[in-house]
């Protein structure tokens, strides 16, 4: 089946995209190369999400849609992978009899052998086996440790690495700990491996992937005698920022994502504060601003707590930028509980908001509940918090106007081939004229001169670098 070509589509979080890219990787290094594009490939893997339900119809609409196309193209194979395959199991054949092959959140790296298999004749192939914790360590060395990640990047300046897979949090709407499995973490010296190998393929951003990053390092392993820390760190997620950093000087940029408030601790802040390459930017969940509803939901923190390491962090860093997600519509949240929400945003000053309608997923507590609040409510409170964030945004926005940023340029801009854009350290899309000879990765000072609630626009103040 070697030369054999492939293509992946992917629905969800960033860990999924990380996935996808590993996944490519690992297909080119068994002889596969990617297709020109979804039509003329030989293998699609769908690459699924199952934090809400909407990803999940996604999901299953793509995997039907190429099913019957299998009618045509009877060569075709068809695969899904990630959270949707882990949580259905063998009954996703049911609902698509055509699928060729399923694997679970640690099982892709059999991905080869599962086609390998195909071509022999085999089909309807299922690996979402729930894994043991020696098993889910060695799953998690097998898929991220190995040097092939380097085959296809998606984006070439910029990239994540997986530090800490699964989570141990069990909020009650959350199907991750069921689908990802139990928090396990890499050691440094394989993800400061990754990170050299990225940087001298040309990545100059990298972003640090955990469902809660801030726990990396407290559950798995005691932290190498051999790799100090000159500043002083004891927590492992400050003490991975300083290693990275001192021992990969070419790389412009660590990022990391997602956070949780008690995550929030003075060396965190130190870190943010002390390290340069560290960025001044924090996605970190609220979900809600009622203190009601964050107890139903176990987010294990009220509304004082969450804004106490929001000034944590902006008293480290002033000029931090800091986003979240919030969830409308839980069950039983009141208009009360939702006017909570958007007193809080604004009291936060969140630079940017990713907003969700509830959708209660199986299995998890809150599906129990009655989910009582209507969908046409759901909308409104959505827009409502839009709207706001969109008038917040551009209010913080407004700050970057007649001064300079940093920008780590992408290349041209999606909605316009003749701009340029990028990402300043706080993570705000920018826009610009290109410069002559600029090339993806150079680093751009911009003057800033008009901004709008999620994108700044400016002009080159000097050359590349």
């Amino acid at each position: 089946m070697p030369n054999k070509t492939f293509s992946i589509r992917t629905y969800g979080c960033q860990m999924n995209e990380r996935d996808s890219e590993v996944l490519a990787n690992r297909l080119v290094a068994h002889g596969y190369r990617p297709a020109e594009d979804e039509k003329s490939a030989d293998i699609v893997v769908v690459n699924s999400c199952s934090v809400r339900g909407k990803a999940e119809d996604k999901a299953l609409g793509k995997i039907g849609l190429l099913c019957a196309e299998r009618r045509d193209r009877p060569g075709l194979i068809v695969g899904l992978m990630g959270c949707m395959a882990q949580r259905l199991g063998p009954d996703v054949f049911k609902r698509v009899p055509g699928l060729s092959f399923s694997v679970g959140t640690r099982a892709a790296v059999k991905i080869p052998e599962l086609l390998a298999r195909i071509q022999s004749g085999e089909d309807h192939l299922c690996e979402t086996a729930v894994l043991d914790d020696e098993e889910s360590r060695e799953s998690l060395h097998d898929s991220y440790a190995s040097p092939e990640h380097l085959a296809v990047l998606t984006q070439p300046v910029s990239a994540f690495v997986t530090i800490l897979l699964g989570c141990n949090r069990r909020c009650a709407y959350c199907i991750v700990p069921d689908v990802r499995g139990d928090e396990h973490s890499r050691h440094p010296d394989e993800i400061l491996h990754e990170v050299r190998e990225l940087v001298a393929a040309g990545v100059r951003d990298v972003t640090l992937l955990g469902q809660s990053v801030m726990n990396y390092g407290r559950r798995d392993f005691q932290w190498p005698a051999h790799i100090p820390s000159p500043m002083g760190f004891t927590e492992p997620l400050p003490r991975l920022f300083e290693l990275i950093a001192r021992e990969v000087p070419g790389l412009a940029r660590i990022r990391f994502t997602s956070s949780h408030p008690s995550g929030v601790t003075d060396e965190l802040a130190r870190a943010l504060r002390e390290i340069p390459t560290v960025c001044p930017h924090v996605h970190m969940a609220m979900q809600s601003g009622s203190d009601r509803v964050l107890k139903t939901m176990r987010r294990g923190y009220d509304a004082a707590g969450y804004l106490a390491a929001v000034a944590k962090l902006r008293a480290a860093v002033p000029d931090i930028a800091i986003t979240t997600d919030v969830i409308v519509g839980f069950p039983g949240e009141t208009e009360a509980d939702f006017e909570d929400t958007r007193r809080v945003m604004d009291e936060a000053g969140f630079d940017n908001a990713f907003i969700f309608k509830y959708s209660p997923r199986p299995g998890t507590p809150a599906a129990e509940m009655e989910d009582d609040v209507s969908e046409a409510e759901k909308a409104r409170r959505n827009q409502v918090l839009l709207e706001d964030q969109d008038v917040r945004g551009l209010a913080i926005n407004a700050r970057f106007v007649d001064t300079t940023t940093e920008v780590l340029a992408e290349g041209p801009s999606l909605r316009n081939a003749d701009r340029w854009s990028g990402r300043n350290p706080q993570n705000k899309i920018v826009v610009f004229d290109p410069p002559p000879d600029i090339v993806p990765g150079d680093l751009v000072p911009i003057h800033v001169v008009e901004v709008h609630p999620q994108t700044l626009f400016g002009d080159p103040t000097k050359p590349p670098r």
